[in-house]
C-alpha cells in the first residue's frame, strides 16, 4: 500500500499530534508499507524550530524508515490568534505543490491529513483526486470549534464564514476519523454520514509505559523525599489545558500534605504559569524529557494532574491520559459528568468539575491520605491503558482488520463505503 500523510506535526515531536503522526508512519513503513510525508521542521511544543532544522527551507530526509519532506513555515515565539492562524496557513501554503507533486508522482492508494490544521485539507483534497487516490481526514483536534468556545476567536462573521467552509470539506473526503466519541459526534453534527466515520483513538506502547517495581530514580534526582507526594503535569503548556489551576491547588493545600508539583513540558503558556506561580514553595518546572526517559517520569508520580478548560474536553481528547493510565498511577482530572474523559477515568481516578480549584485540592488531599486507593486506582488503569489504548492493536484495527479504503466516490455509500462503518461510538 502507498500512503502520502500530510501531517505539519511530525517526529521527532516529542508529544502531540507529531508523536502519533511519526509513530504511525513508523509502524507502516516497517510493515513494508510505502509512505511518503510532507511536513514542517519540528517545533512544538516549544514553538521554536528544534536545533538542526530551519524553518526557512525545504528538506528532504529519512526518519525512522520514512521519507520525509519538511517544507518552510513561520514559528511565532507568542501565538496568539492571529498569529497561530499566518502559522497555520503558512504551512499549507508551502506545502500545496509539493503535495501535489508527490501525489502524481508516487500515486498512492490513499492521502492521509492531518487537522490541524484544517488548512491543509484542500490540499490534500486536490492530490486524492488527481492522483485517484481515497482522501481520509484525520482530526485529532476540532480546531474551528475550539478557536471560538475558547475566546482565540470572536467575530461572528468569521464563526459562520469557518463553520461554512469546514462543513463543505469535510463534506469531501471518502473517511473521516477522531480520536474520540465525542469528537465523532460532533463530526456527524456537522454533516459527516455515518459511514465515513473511522474511530482512530491515540494510542501508548504498553510494553515501554509500564508501572516500575521500585521507586522512579528520577525521585532520587529531583531530590524528593520519600514521605513527599509528587503532583506530576507533563506535557505541552498552552491556553486550553488551563494550567493555572494548578498553581490555585497547591496554595489551597495545607502543609501537611507534603507535596511538590512538577511541571514537565514546553509551550506559550510556560512563561505567564511561572510568573504566576512566583516564588511559591513545591512547585518545580522542568524542561520535557527525552522519549528514554519517559517511563521514570511518569512513575515518579504518586497522582498524574490533568487540567482542563471547561468547553474544551469535549473538544479534544488529551493524549497525554494514555500514558498516565499506563504507568499504573491515579488520575485527577477536569472533566464535565458525560465527556468521555469523565467516563475513562471514573474508577481510575477522580473527576473535578474544570476551573474547580478547590474541589482538585479536595481530590488531592483524598488520594494523598489513601495509598491503598491510589495502588487500586493506578491498577485498574494500567488494565484500561492495556485494553483500550494499546499501539499495536491500535493500528492493526484501523489499518488491517477492516478495510482501510472507502468507496472513492465521495457520492457512493453504498456497500462498499458501509462495510467501514465504525459509527460515532467510544474510542
Amino acid at each position: 500500500m502507498k500512503v502520502l500523510l500530510l501531517s505539519p506535526n511530525y517526529a521527532p515531536e516529542l508529544t502531540g499530534v507529531g508523536r502519533y503522526s511519526g509513530e504511525m508512519a513508523a509502524w507502516l513503513a516497517a510493515r513494508g508499507h510505502e509512505v511518503r510525508v510532507v511536513a514542517a521542521a519540528p517545533h512544538y511544543p516549544a514553538w521554536r524550530v528544534t536545533e538542526g532544522y530551519s524553518g526557512a527551507v525545504y528538506r528532504s530526509e529519512v526518519f525512522d524508515g520514512v521519507q520525509v519532506l519538511r517544507c518552510p513555515l513561520y514559528v511565532p515565539v507568542r501565538p496568539t490568534g492571529l498569529r497561530r492562524m499566518a502559522y497555520l496557513l503558512s504551512f499549507a501554503l508551502t506545502s500545496f505543490l509539493p503535495t501535489l507533486w508527490i501525489a502524481l508522482r508516487r500515486r498512492p492508494d490513499v492521502v492521509l491529513v492531518v487537522e490541524p490544521p484544517l488548512a491543509c485539507a484542500p490540499a490534500a483534497l486536490l492530490a486524492a483526486r488527481l492522483s485517484g487516490a481515497a482522501a481520509w481526514l484525520h482530526v485529532q483536534d476540532l480546531e474551528v470549534d475550539a478557536a471560538f468556545e475558547l475566546g482565540v476567536l470572536r467575530a461572528s462573521w468569521a464563526r459562520r464564514a469557518l463553520l461554512a467552509t469546514e462543513r463543505w470539506l469535510l463534506s469531501r473526503f471518502d473517511r473521516v476519523s477522531s480520536i474520540s466519541g465525542q469528537m465523532l459526534e460532533r463530526l456527524q453534527e456537522k454533516g459527516v454520514p455515518s459511514q465515513r466515520l473511522q474511530a482512530f483513538p491515540n494510542w501508548t506502547d504498553i510494553s515501554q509505559i509500564r508501572p516500575l517495581t521500585e521507586p522512579s530514580s528520577l525521585r532520587r534526582e529531583w531530590g524528593v523525599a520519600e514521605d513527599q507526594l509528587v503532583l506530576l503535569y507533563s506535557g505541552s503548556l498552552g491556553a486550553k489545558q488551563g494550567l493555572e489551576l494548578l498553581v490555585q491547588v497547591v496554595r489551597l493545600l495545607p502543609a501537611s500534605a507534603k507535596a511538590v508539583l512538577v511541571v514537565c513540558g514546553e509551550g506559550p503558556a510556560k512563561a505567564a504559569l511561572q510568573e504566576l506561580a512566583g516564588d511559591a514553595r513545591g512547585i518545580r518546572f522542568l524542561p520535557l524529557q527525552p522519549v528514554a526517559r519517559l517511563n521514570a517520569l511518569l512513575n515518579a508520580a504518586d497522582i498524574h494532574l490533568l487540567p482542563q478548560r471547561a468547553g474544551a474536553e469535549g473538544l479534544v481528547m488529551p493524549s497525554k491520559l494514555a500514558g498516565m493510565m499506563a504507568s499504573g498511577k491515579p488520575v485527577i482530572a477536569c472533566a464535565s459528568p458525560g465527556t468521555d474523559v469523565a467516563r475513562v477515568v471514573t474508577d481510575c481516578g477522580e473527576v473535578v468539575a474544570p476551573g474547580d480549584a478547590a474541589g482538585f485540592a479536595v481530590a488531592v488531599e483524598k488520594l494523598a491520605s489513601a495509598p491503598a486507593l491510589r495502588a487500586e486506582y493506578g491498577a485498574r488503569g494500567r488494565e484500561r491503558a492495556a485494553a483500550i489504548w494499546d499501539r499495536d492493536h491500535i493500528l492493526a484495527e484501523v489499518f488491517e482488520s477492516s478495510p482501510l479504503l472507502p468507496s472513492r466516490n465521495p457520492t457512493a455509500e453504498g456497500s462498499s463505503a458501509a462495510s467501514t462503518d465504525s459509527g460515532p461510538g467510544p474510542a
